[in-house]
């Protein structure tokens, strides 16, 4: 059976992604910082999935290089690896602040779990992917990324710049699949994060919605690129 890291995972659209990768009978590696959410996210699954799933929980910082090494460690165990999904984000504020008052070490560490991490995980996990009959590549963007939204300045420009690097990666590795996804805005805790006094923050779309769409890009072995859950969403 295939077999997938994702970063991110306790929660939010990573445990969605999660759930449905279950449901299919992938094998998974899962990363979050909190290891009591994480494990209570790895029981559940495992609970929906069956007795017979694998489902490893990799507690930690993932832009702490101990915890990239356990999660590729984990997957090279559990067979190997087929799609990293780079969902774990810092916002470098919280709530968001304009440029002006953004906390410059509140950007570094946005800079290195949204962008440094990724880029790690990738070096790191490499000849396992290229080894995988289609090794895939799921970096989780914004459209802040490339929409100019006030206070989205810091958070934007790292997710900007995974963008430019999933592009990259894109070309220097035909072999793979490497995507960059823009979500869209959804009921997680990042979100409530960032803008806290969002009237509309119920009316946004529930993770789960969100998770099928992203996983055309694997079903379909979409092209490499950056795409929107939006447009996936309205092919089906």
């Amino acid at each position: 059976m295939p077999v997938a890291v994702i970063t991110g995972a306790s929660k939010g659209l990573g445990r969605a992604l999660a759930y449905e990768l279950a449901g299919r009978g992938w094998r998974l590696v899962l990363n979050a910082r909190s290891r009591d959410v994480l494990e209570e996210t790895v029981a559940r699954l495992r609970t929906v999935a069956g007795p017979d799933a694998v489902v490893a929980a990799v507690p930690g910082d993932v832009a702490e290089a101990w915890t990239r090494g356990s999660l590729v460690a984990a997957a090279q165990e559990h067979g190997g690896l087929d799609l990293l999904v780079n969902n774990a984000s810092a916002l470098g504020a919280e709530p968001l602040v304009p440029l002006a008052r953004q906390p410059l070490d509140g950007f570094r560490a946005a800079l290195e779990t949204n962008v440094v991490a990724p880029l790690a995980l990738v070096q790191e996990a490499l000849s396992l992917l290229t080894a995988s009959p289609r090794g895939r590549v799921l970096n989780i963007s914004s459209d802040a990324a490339v929409e100019a939204y006030g206070t989205w300045g810091g958070y934007g420009a790292s997710k900007a710049a995974l963008d430019q690097l999933t592009a990259v990666l894109a070309v220097e590795h035909p072999e793979l699949r490497v995507w960059a996804v823009d979500p869209g805005d959804m009921r997680t805790d990042l979100y409530a994060a960032a803008v806290p006094d969002d009237g509309d923050f119920g009316e946004r779309l529930d993770p789960r919605e969100v998770a099928p769409a992203l996983l055309r890009l694997v079903d379909e072995d979409v092209a490499s690129g950056r795409y929107t859950a939006a447009a996936l969403r309205e092919k089906r």
